[in-house]
């Protein structure tokens, strides 16, 4: 797989959620971090995603967000 984005993060699938369109697919990267994104059921369907799995999480800096209170 090539991509052009640099913020590629490998991790192993712990949960899948879906909902009546979107599911939530939560990641561990590693040992007690979790990141979680929201994709298209179809999306986890095409891909075949279940927990276990060892998967790519990829992210574009343009689409990240950061609070501070």
């Amino acid at each position: 797989m090539k991509l052009s984005a640099r913020n590629v993060i490998a991790g192993k699938v712990v949960a899948v959620t879906k909902g009546v369109t979107t599911a939530h697919v939560k990641i561990e990267i590693a040992a007690g971090s979790v990141i979680t994104s929201s994709i298209t059921n179809e999306s986890v369907d095409d891909l075949g995603l279940k927990v276990g799995d060892t998967v790519s999480a990829i992210i574009k800096s343009s689409d990240v967000i950061i609070g501070k209170e």
